[in-house]
């Protein structure tokens, strides 16, 4: 922004710095890395059961922080692998490896809002054992582990695990969904527990019930490894709260944008755009560093595969906690009646949710400024 402009807008030509580009980034992230953050993202690093509030109205909130916290007591002791143990100093016949009793994994359905990746990370912190044995992360973050170290080299990284929780399990993709799930009966086999939330396809799945014949179909039958825990509820992030605050102007979102040190300035039919050129694992890694999203001409999204990687950028600033600053339509009106009532409508209602809390958290951004 020129002088001229930013006194034309308010803006002081001495105080000002330039804001950073979500636009201009196009972030390379190693092998090591990927492996490395498979933690629980910064918004869930000190959740934990006893900072689940369930709903009175709903039981089955209580009753599956009981069964997680009793299958986080279940994962103590030592890790039952599942490689062979042999004789006296190593040598004699394998002996097969103690297979656990039960399912090795939960499996957690339900709608968006409930607190499913509260649950799931509050399993990862009360899991005895130490953080370089557990692994979090999405299901999008897994599929890009494979494809950065292979097949082969994942499943021996992560046999060492007691636990393994994937967020947003995916059924998008049929190809990816048969990879993850050779994947993890791999793992199962090597005696790592898993844990999982659903991202189930409405009108093939049907909520709550895990051993549909698709789900079946794709993932070869490792339905037999997890217990289907059903969560119920309203979404939690708008109970009551306050109404999420209107949309902004373009010159309030810019001169906020210019006042707040590490906030990130873009057009949002740009953004998309930019958005079809980074793998959606990395968008993790687009945000670094940034304190703040700041968004002008916010629009209706053009097509499903655009608002898809939408849905991901917004689940990576949720999860970062990072604020989102908006000029243009309000969050509810960016996806068409179409897809709000198509086979990925829970995602899209879940990008909704998601975006207006961090609008609520940016409205203090605009009152400093």
């Amino acid at each position: 922004m020129s002088s001229s402009s930013a006194a034309a807008s308010g803006l002081s030509p001495i105080a000002e710095a330039t804001p950073l580009s979500l636009c201009t980034r196009e972030p390379h992230v190693p092998a090591d890395r990927l492996v490395a953050e498979m933690v629980p993202p910064p918004r869930f690093d000190s959740v934990r059961f006893s900072t689940y509030l369930p709903d009175p109205n709903q039981p089955s909130q209580t009753e599956a922080v009981r069964v997680l916290d009793g299958f986080a007591g279940g994962l103590g002791g030592a890790h039952a692998i599942g490689t062979p143990k042999r004789g006296f100093f190593g040598f004699g016949k394998a002996r097969a490896p103690k297979t656990p009793a039960g399912p090795r994994g939960v499996y957690l359905d339900g709608g968006y809002g409930v607190g499913k990746t509260h649950l799931l990370a509050s399993l990862w912190h009360a899991t005895p054992a130490e953080p370089s044995l557990k692994a979090f992360g999405t299901f999008v973050e897994l599929t890009n582990l494979v494809g950065a170290l292979g097949f082969q080299k994942t499943v021996a990284t992560l046999s060492g695990h007691r636990l393994l929780c994937i967020d947003e399990f995916e059924l998008d993709d049929p190809g990816d969904t048969v990879l993850v799930s050779t994947l993890l009966g791999k793992l199962v086999d090597a005696g790592v527990a898993l844990a999982a939330t659903s991202n189930t396809l409405p009108g093939k799945l049907g909520e709550g019930r895990f051993a549909a014949a698709d789900f079946l179909r794709e993932i070869q039958g490792l339905s037999a490894h997890f217990r289907a825990l059903r969560i119920d509820g309203e979404d939690y992030r708008h109970r009551g709260l306050p109404e999420a605050p209107a949309p902004f102007s373009e010159e309030q979102v810019t001169k906020t944008a210019y006042a707040t040190p590490g906030a990130a300035l873009d057009d949002f039919p740009h953004l998309l755009e930019h958005l079809a050129r980074v793998h959606p694992s990395r968008y993790g890694a687009l945000t670094d560093g940034i304190r703040a999203v700041c968004l002008t001409d916010v629009q209706p999204v053009p097509d499903q595969s655009t608002a898809l990687r939408l849905v991901v950028l917004a689940d990576r600033l949720y999860d970062r906690e990072v604020p989102v600053l908006a000029a243009g339509l309000p969050f509810d009106q960016l996806f068409s009646e179409e897809m709000l009532k198509g086979g990925y409508r829970k995602k899209y209602f879940r990008a909704i949710s998601r975006l207006t809390a961090l609008a609520r958290d940016a409205k203090g951004l605009v009152d400093a400024s």
